[in-house]
C-alpha cells in the first residue's frame, strides 16, 4: 500500500464530520470555520516509539494515547477540542498494526467530537505528531500565569498509575496480576478532562495539565505567575495501587515527580473554591486541595505531617536532560 491509498483507507472519510469543516482531507490545507467571539487553540505533541511509549504498545492504546496528550492541552487552557491533524511516521506499512492504530484514534475522535482534517505520512522510525486545535470564547481561556499571592491549589484527581505501570518494568516492581492489568490500563487509556477545564473557565486563576510531574509542571504556575507554592504532599491524592507500594521514598517520588496521569493542576481563589467543588463533582471530578500560593517568586515547599520536607528526585521529566 503506498502513501495515497494509506491516507484514503485508514484516515479520508473515517470518524465524524464537523459542520465547521469547510475543507478536510484531500486538498493542501484545511479550511474551517471558527465561531464568532471565540479564540483558536492550538497544541502540537510528538510522541517517539521508545522514548514516549514501549515499542510493544498495542497499536490501538496507542491510538488512543497520542489524541488523548493533546486533548489534554486543551483542556488545561479550557478549550472545546475541534479539529486534529496527524503526522505519522511509519517503518513500513503494517496493515493490521494500522487498523487497530486507527481504530484506537477515531474512537476517542468521536467520543470528544473531534475531527480529523489533514496531515502527512513519511517512512522513518515509528513517530506520530498530533496538532489539535480548540475554540475558546474570547478572553475566558485558562494559562499559567494568573495564579495570586493566597490562591489554593488543586488537583483533579490521583496521580501514580502510569508511574508505577513504567517504573514496575523497569525496576522490576512487583505487581499482582490485577495491580498490573490496572495500572498498565491508566498508562494506556489515559482520560484528558476536557469537561473539567471547560468548568474551570472564569473560575481558575491558573491551570496546567500533570504531563511532567506534579513538581515540574507546578513549577511552571509559579515562574509564569512570579509567586511560590507550599504543598501538603499527605494531601496529594495517589492512587490505591501505589498507596500500596511500601517503599515510601519511590511512592512519593513516583507521585510528586512522575508525570502521564493528565490530571488538571489549578489555582482558585477564596471566593471560587465551594463554586468549583461543587460543579467538577457534577462531572463526577473530586478536586483535592494540596497547598496554597504564597508571595515567595518561584518557590516550592513541601511539608509532611507540618514539617518542611524534601524528596530524594524533584526534577519531573525533561527532554534533552
Amino acid at each position: 500500500m503506498k502513501e495515497f491509498e494509506l491516507i484514503n483507507h485508514y484516515f479520508k472519510g473515517r470518524g465524524i464530520t464537523r459542520r465547521d469543516v469547510a475543507v478536510g482531507i484531500g486538498d493542501d490545507c484545511a479550511v474551517v470555520d471558527i465561531p464568532e467571539n471565540c479564540q483558536l487553540a492550538v497544541t502540537t505533541d510528538t510522541l517517539v516509539e521508545g522514548v514516549h511509549f514501549f515499542p510493544d504498545i498495542p497499536a490501538r492504546a496507542l491510538g488512543h494515547r497520542v489524541l488523548a496528550v493533546n486533548l489534554s492541552d486543551l483542556a488545561a487552557m479550557g478549550a472545546e477540542p475541534t479539529w486534529i491533524s496527524i503526522g505519522l511516521t511509519l517503518p513500513n506499512v503494517d496493515m493490521a498494526w494500522l487498523e487497530e492504530f486507527t481504530e484506537g484514534l477515531h474512537e476517542i475522535a468521536e467520543y470528544y467530537n473531534v475531527q480529523l482534517i489533514g496531515g502527512d505520512t513519511t517512512q522513518g522510525p515509528l513517530t506520530i505528531t498530533i496538532c489539535a486545535k480548540g475554540i475558546i470564547p474570547k478572553g475566558k481561556s485558562l494559562t499559567r500565569s494568573g495564579a495570586n499571592v493566597g490562591d489554593w491549589i488543586y488537583i483533579t484527581g490521583p496521580l501514580g498509575d502510569a508511574a508505577l505501570a513504567i517504573e514496575s518494568r523497569k525496576r522490576g516492581i512487583e505487581l499482582s496480576p490485577e495491580q498490573h492489568k490496572r495500572v498498565v490500563e491508566k498508562l494506556h487509556y489515559p482520560k484528558p478532562h476536557v469537561a473539567a477545564g471547560q468548568v474551570l473557565r472564569g473560575l481558575a486563576t491558573s491551570c496546567i495539565d500533570i504531563s511532567d510531574g506534579l513538581l515540574a509542571d507546578l513549577q511552571h504556575i509559579v515562574d509564569r505567575s512570579m509567586v511560590g507554592a507550599d504543598i501538603d504532599i499527605n494531601k496529594v491524592p495517589i492512587s490505591d495501587d501505589l498507596r500500596a507500594l511500601e517503599d515510601t521514598a519511590l511512592r512519593e517520588m513516583l507521585s510528586l515527580s512522575y508525570g502521564d496521569d493528565y490530571q488538571l493542576l489549578f489555582t482558585v481563589n477564596d471566593n471560587n473554591r465551594n463554586a468549583v467543588e461543587a460543579r467538577l463533582m457534577q462531572y463526577g471530578v473530586e478536586a483535592t486541595c494540596i497547598g496554597q500560593v504564597t508571595n515567595t517568586p518561584g518557590s516550592v515547599e513541601l511539608y509532611k505531617d507540618g514539617e518542611k520536607y524534601s524528596i530524594l528526585e524533584q526534577a519531573g521529566y525533561e527532554h534533552f536532560n
